[in-house]
C-alpha cells in the first residue's frame, strides 16, 4: 500500500487534486466525512460531547447540530481544544481502519487520505509521501467569497483560523501550486500520479 497524507488551507484546491487522483484509481478517505461518522448518534464521542458541552448542540432528533457547537466553540481556544481532544482521537482510530481495510481488500492500493488539518490534528499516520495543496492567502478568500458565498470578513477569519502557510509548508514532500489554472493544477497532479506509479514499481522489484 501507498499511503498519501493530502492537505492544505480551505479553498485551496484539495477536493480537486483529490477527485483527480482518485480517478487514476486512488482509495479516497476525506478527514471531514470520517469525523462526521464519528460523531454520529449512538457514538462514544457524540456522548462525550454532550456530557462536556451540555445537551443544547443537540438538535430534537438527537444529531449533533454542528452550527451551534460550532458557535460555542469557534472563539474559544479552550472550549476547541476540549472538542479536539474528543474528535481527533476517534477519528484517527476510524481512519486507521479503513486505511487497513483498503490495503487488506488491495495491498497495491494508494490511498489517499485527505486531511484539512493535518497540522493542527497532529496527524501521525506513517505516510509514504506529504502532498500540501498551496495557494496565496488572497485567493482563498477570493475564492470563498466567489464560490461559498462568504463575505470578504468571514473568509479572512476563516482562512486566519487555520495553520499558517508557512507550517504547512514544512511538512510537505509535493507542493501543488494551485494559483493558476485548472489545467495546471492537473497537470502537477497528473505528475505526481506518475511519481507514485515509478516509486509502487521500484518498491515492487526490490
Amino acid at each position: 500500500m501507498y499511503l498519501i497524507g493530502l492537505t492544505g488551507g480551505i479553498a485551496s484546491g484539495k477536493s480537486t487534486v483529490a477527485r483527480r487522483l482518485y480517478e487514476h484509481g486512488a482509495v479516497h478517505l476525506d478527514a471531514d466525512q470520517l469525523a462526521r461518522r464519528v460523531v454520529e448518534p449512538g457514538t462514544p464521542a457524540l456522548e462525550r460531547i454532550v456530557a462536556e458541552f451540555g445537551p443544547g448542540v443537540l438538535r430534537a432528533d438527537g444529531s449533533l447540530d454542528r452550527e451551534k457547537l460550532g458557535a460555542v466553540v469557534f472563539d474559544d481556544d479552550d472550549a476547541r481544544a476540549r472538542l479536539n481532544a474528543i474528535v481527533h482521537p476517534a477519528v484517527r482510530e476510524l481512519a486507521a481502519r479503513l486505511i487497513a481495510k483498503a490495503e487488506a481488500e488491495d495491498p497495491d492500493a494508494v490511498v489517499v487520505y485527505d486531511v484539512p488539518l493535518l497540522v493542527e490534528a497532529r496527524v501521525d499516520h506513517p505516510f509514504d509521501l506529504v502532498v500540501v495543496t498551496d495557494a496565496p492567502r488572497r485567493t482563498q478568500v477570493k475564492r470563498l467569497v466567489e464560490q461559498r458565498g462568504l463575505d470578504p470578513l468571514q473568509a479572512e477569519a476563516r482562512v486566519d483560523a487555520q495553520a499558517g502557510r508557512d507550517e504547512r509548508l514544512r511538512i510537505a514532500d509535493v507542493v501543488i501550486d494551485t494559483d493558476g489554472s485548472l489545467g495546471h493544477t492537473m497537470s502537477q497532479t497528473d505528475a505526481l500520479w506518475s511519481r507514485i506509479v515509478a516509486e509502487r514499481a521500484a518498491r515492487a522489484a526490490n
